[in-house]
């Protein structure tokens, strides 16, 4: 197992918050707007009105489609979380959290 050593940050929104989220509050209306009446026959049809949604105020959106395969039922390796230390946030700490992991040489 090769380790990057990258922290990560997870932070969630509690079940439902949604329309606190600043993403789906300024995005989800303009992404509507621009799929309104269309009929998706393909994905390249979505990305396509999808990259289409601007605003007056400067708002535009970036697609990318993943068409790659992951693979199901991987498992962690047995030492990940004894190499990885979880620091929970002041705010909300249930939540929001970082994993950080510990340097090994390997």
């Amino acid at each position: 197992m090769a380790i990057i050593g990258i922290e990560i940050r997870i932070a969630h929104y509690p079940p439902y918050t949604s329309k606190y989220n600043p993403i789906e509050y300024r995005l989800f209306p303009h992404l509507s707007r621009v799929c309104q009446g269309a009929i998706f026959e393909s994905v390249q049809t979505v990305q396509d009105l999808m990259a289409k949604a601007t605003t007056r105020t400067g708002l535009n959106v970036f697609t990318t489609i993943l068409d790659k395969s992951y693979q199901t039922g991987r498992k962690v390796a047995e030492d990940f979380k004894s190499n990885m230390k979880i620091v929970f946030d002041e705010f909300l700490p249930q939540w929001n959290y970082t994993a950080k992991p510990e340097l090994q040489v390997i």
